[in-house]
């Protein structure tokens, strides 16, 4: 089989089976305890798989069909320059931000600050022990924000797991003061409604808004009542963090969001959303939402609109993540099929089932709509024992073009040009080998970032991954500079 723009990479076959007395945090240059992850997108346990699924990757292995365990392989236009294994936070890692030469990785037992001045040896500045899953990370100016999605018995970095059915539990946002990188201070923390799964920053002036995305609310959750409709809105100000609090819960769904089975069968019924980008530049925000697709208006950051929703009730399973590409006419939007912890790259699921899916955002103001044009998908299917999903990523700045890289859980990291809406393809990737042949494991790439002329990559079990990414269509990037980088609040990259 002809390979992608590679020398010596083997191809996949199908087939192949806080704002309170007592808020601190801790800094770590030693082991930690390992926190106890709470609903997050990666599952604890770990499935077994059959004799012949585990017969079959040996002998794909064996027929240099896949890569071995732990083997890498890359297209050769991707240069490895950089591993960093986890250390003192040995729980999974999970997202990225970036500002100047740092780079920020959160983890479900707290966060790890690098300093990337050479990407070529990334140095470790300090390791900040704060449990609660699964801390989501993003900065803006000396303000860093954690994301609790666990239950915990207070809002403290010392806290321990407790039922989300006890009213004196909490979860919801952290806020950090990173004036002194190597010395983090915790200042803040506002409870949330569901707590906070993912996070998104709006800059406004003196102020930054959070939107807060959270779902699966139960009766049983004092406070976690359904419907959970909307997202909260929380506002910070920059100058007393300490300050920070909810001012808005909007609703979202007025009819309750997309039902899910039976009605749908297969789809997540929509109880609130999973992640959303904005796109300040353009007053745009995409909300990926469990069963439900958004695009709405953040002109009044406090308000959102929304513009246009749609649904996919044939092959979406669960609204994961959204991207627009620069000119804001596409949106990609990610389906995690699975949760994150299934082996879904496969045959038997297919091209178009966990895919991403691409959307065109045609017509003007709050007349736009989503039109769909086309799904993308690995075409390099894993073994029976590796959980691939279509996770983060982010846009590469080429003026022209519409370029994206994105993690792919044990399906690696792929890069890939959906200039044509209609004909996505594959760029570029780097992936590792099963991690083991005898059970489906969590574990590869969380996120995947384009910033300042490299990949970053937190793989959720092996580590931080600094890329090199050399190749004519995305070479342009290379000149793009960011002082501070939360992909989900995505930049203007271009005067357009």
């Amino acid at each position: 089989m002809t390979s992608l723009h590679t020398t010596q990479v083997r191809r996949r076959r199908l087939g192949v089976a806080a704002a309170a007395a007592g808020l601190f945090a801790t800094l770590l240059t030693a082991g930690s305890a390992a926190a106890t992850p709470g609903p997050g997108d990666s599952p604890a346990t770990r499935t077994g798989v059959s004799a012949s699924q585990e017969a079959a990757a040996t002998a794909a292995i064996e027929d240099g069909e896949i890569p071995g365990v732990d083997e890498i392989v890359h297209s050769d236009n991707i240069t490895p320059l950089a591993n960093v294994p986890k250390d003192a936070l040995k729980s999974l890692n999970t997202d990225l931000a970036f500002q100047g030469k740092y780079a920020f990785a959160g983890n479900y037992d707290g966060f790890r600050i690098y300093d990337i001045s050479n990407p070529s040896s990334p140095q470790t500045v300090t390791q900040v022990l704060c449990p609660g899953s699964q801390n989501d990370v993003s900065v803006s100016g000396n303000l860093l924000f954690l994301s609790t999605d666990s239950s915990r018995n207070d809002n403290s970095c010392a806290s321990t797991t407790q039922p989300a059915t006890e009213k004196s539990s909490w979860e919801g946002m952290k806020i950090f003061d990173i004036s002194d990188k190597r010395n983090p201070k915790y200042v803040a923390a506002v409870e949330t409604a569901c707590g906070s799964h993912t996070h998104t920053l709006v800059p406004d002036g003196s102020n930054v808004y959070i939107y807060v995305s959270s779902y699966s609310p139960s009766e049983a959750f004092p406070d976690c009542q359904p419907p959970h409709d909307g997202i909260s809105i929380i506002k910070v100000p920059r100058k007393a963090p300490e300050k920070a609090a909810v001012v808005n819960f909007p609703v979202l769904f007025p009819d309750g969001g997309n039902p899910g089975a039976p009605t749908n069968p297969g789809v997540s019924k929509t109880s609130g959303c999973h992640d959303i980008t904005v796109l300040p530049s353009k007053d745009l925000a995409a909300g990926a939402c469990m069963g439900d697709g958004l695009l709405f208006s953040i002109k009044d950051p406090e308000n959102p609109k929304i513009i246009d929703r749609v649904q996919d009730n044939v092959n979406f399973a669960f609204w994961h993540s959204a991207t627009f590409n620069q000119k804001a006419d596409k949106v990609v939007f990610t389906d995690e099929l699975g949760g994150g912890g299934a082996a879904t790259c496969n045959k038997e699921i297919g091209p178009k089932r966990g895919a991403d899916g691409i959307y065109d955002i045609v017509g003007k103001g709050d007349q736009r709509k989503l039109v769909f044009r086309s799904y993308f998908k690995i075409d390099r299917p894993q073994a029976a024992t590796e959980v691939c999903v279509a996770h983060n990523g982010s846009i590469i700045p080429v003026k022209g073009r519409d370029l994206m890289v994105q993690a792919w859980y044990q399906g690696g990291v792929s890069v890939w040009d959906f200039t044509d809406s209609s004909a996505p393809k594959e760029i570029a990737f780097f992936e590792r080998g099963p991690v083991n042949l005898n059970a489906v494991t969590t574990a590869g790439p969380w996120s995947a970032y384009y910033y300042n002329g490299y990949i970053y990559s937190n793989d959720i079990a092996k580590g931080f991954d600094v890329l090199r990414l050399d190749d004519r269509r995305t070479d342009p990037a290379k000149r793009v500079r960011m002082p501070e980088l939360n992909v989900q609040t995505q930049p203007e990259y271009f005067d357009n």
